[in-house]
């Protein structure tokens, strides 16, 4: 994580994007360090966003050419999870990928919406929309921590 620090919002990119596969690595760690360093919170916010949001993408890519062989090897989604899922993406459509910033089941989301058709457009908008609410708040708290830490000490 070090080294991706050291290569500024490049690294914050491509840690989120990497994050946003099934590949096991926190963002946020980069997102904070860089910050702490001094790093602008709206480009930090940016890259991170758009890094997350274009590895969900991939995802969704994946899920939408339907190679079970593709989603298991790259994103280890077993069909069983896509079935569990599948009723409430159903129910809930693109909106879903607002959720696909969550940890744990975020990286799912993307693949199903993609195995279902839903639609790239909105599948896109939602998706931005979530990942940058997220880095938003992460912004504003380590921000506003940081002053208030150094305040206090």
């Amino acid at each position: 994580m070090e080294h991706l620090i050291e290569y500024g919002y490049v690294g914050l990119f491509l840690a989120a994007f990497i994050a946003a596969t099934f590949i096991p690595m926190s963002s946020e760690v980069v997102f904070v360090g860089l910050l702490i360093a001094g790093a602008n919170p709206i480009f930090a916010t940016i890259a991170a966003t758009a890094g997350n949001t274009l590895g969900g993408m991939l995802g969704y890519i994946l899920g939408f050419l339907g190679k079970w062989e593709w989603v298991e090897k790259y994103f280890k989604v077993k069909e069983a999870t896509l079935e569990k899922w599948s009723g409430t993406i159903k129910k809930y459509g693109a909106v879903m990928a607002f959720f696909s910033w969550l940890p744990g089941i975020g990286d799912f989301i993307p693949v199903v919406l993609g195995f279902m058709k839903t639609s790239k457009w909105l599948v896109l908008g939602y998706m931005i929309l979530g990942k940058a609410t997220r880095y938003t708040i992460w912004a504003f708290l380590t921000v506003h921590g940081v002053k208030l830490f150094n305040g206090i000490f």
